[in-house]
């Protein structure tokens, strides 16, 4: 039952009031002394009298909305006193006003709307409360799906590049240092967060098309036919089509598509030109490129990273994006040994776990890229 705080210094206005409310179903609290209402307790609203000995009605529902902030407080006034009373609504301290006399429809009324009020104000409370507490649960939820999430998208991505290591072992570690080197460009020119992952996704799927190519093709000793040169310029759309229709690669797997394009319209499968090209794509060309230079192969030794600083400015424009050359060149050589080291044990722990790799039957020093004159055609390798 709901209870109703009483407050006048007319004994009688006390009584015809508790009758009136307690006919409603209301229990009430009456007091003719303000001081003493100022103790109670658990009620949901208060109405009270204006002029009263010791305390008036403003200075006592000021002292209640401190003491029991959530009780509705209801001013009975007489005409007279009504501007006054209605500053102290304009404060705050009053919810409403309820002329004296009043009339009982206008006073149930009042009564029955304080309450509905106070109710709905602590309903509002209790479910703001439990929306926090539910907000903090999917905070948490997220938080783990999205710790799973990474966690099976690095495990999917590990998976798809073993798979083709196994029948392309001369790259094995390719892969793995061109993300890095395509996320470390990346950050040079500010991008962060989601977009930096792109890259880096991208550029460690580059090659993932490569497992719809033939073996009789991809393995082959010897150049290619024009018949074989065509298929295996196939695998940037086979790479596509494998990650695109997965939300989370969909992005990454526009780096795959236009890996092969250049900045100059040269390149393949769309002949995409300048900013056509996903910035993804312009990053990991110069990085595919740097580690082409700098790694060993089979058929020769690795080139210091000095000859592939300059042959990617050599290439500024035609191959490469020039304000990706421009941050490019910014990096400190350190930071590209220091991705070489850590890709090295990485190696070093793999070959230690399962045994070195068998090696290649026999290395094949070929271009898939569009041949290119200089060092930039020698660089390519196979990639």
């Amino acid at each position: 039952m709901d209870r109703i705080l009483l407050v006048d210094d007319d004994v009688l206005i006390l009584q015809a009031l508790s009758r009136i409310l307690e006919a409603e179903g209301y229990e009430v609290i009456a007091h003719d002394d303000p001081l003493a209402a100022t103790n109670e307790k658990n009620y949901v609203a208060v109405i009270t009298d204006f002029m009263m000995p010791g305390m008036n009605g403003i200075e006592l529902l000021s002292a209640i909305r401190k003491s029991n902030p959530q009780a509705v407080r209801v001013l009975l006034t007489a005409a007279g006193d009504f501007k006054i009373a209605s500053e102290a609504v304009n404060r705050g301290e009053v919810y409403r006003l309820l002329g004296k006399p009043w009339a009982v429809p206008d006073l149930t009324s009042c009564v029955r709307q304080a309450v509905e009020h106070y109710h709905l104000v602590e309903e509002n409370a209790r479910l703001s409360q439990e929306l926090a507490g539910k907000n903090e649960e999917l905070t948490r939820i997220n938080r783990n799906l999205e710790r799973i999430v990474v966690e099976r998208t690095n495990g999917l991505l590990e998976g798809m590049i073993s798979a083709l290591d196994y029948r392309d072992t001369e790259t094995q570690w390719h892969s793995r240092r061109v993300s890095l080197y395509s996320r470390r460009i990346a950050q040079e020119i500010g991008l962060t967060g989601n977009e930096l992952d792109v890259v880096e996704q991208g550029a460690l799927l580059h090659d993932i098309g490569k497992i719809g190519v033939r073996d009789s093709i991809l393995l082959k000793p010897g150049p290619l036919t024009a018949e074989e040169w065509s298929e295996m310029r196939q695998h940037p759309e086979f790479g596509y089509r494998m990650l695109a229709k997965m939300p989370y690669l969909h992005e990454a797997s526009l780096v795959v598509l236009q890996h092969q394009e250049r900045y100059d319209g040269h390149g393949y499968p769309q002949g995409l030109k300048g900013k056509q090209i996903v910035i993804g794509a312009r990053v990991f060309a110069i990085a595919d490129t740097m580690d082409a230079i700098t790694s060993d192969r089979p058929y020769r030794k690795g080139r210091a990273q000095s000859v592939a600083n300059e042959e990617i400015k050599r290439c500024c424009g035609s191959q490469f994006d020039p304000d990706l050359v421009d941050a490019f060149v910014q990096i400190p050589d350190a930071d590209w040994i220091e991705i070489r080291r850590t890709v090295e044990g990485l190696e070093a722990d793999e070959v230690k776990k399962w045994g070195a790799p068998p090696p290649r039957a026999s290395p094949r020093p070929v271009s898939y890229r569009i041949p290119e004159s200089g060092m930039a055609k020698l660089a390519s390798g196979k990639h």
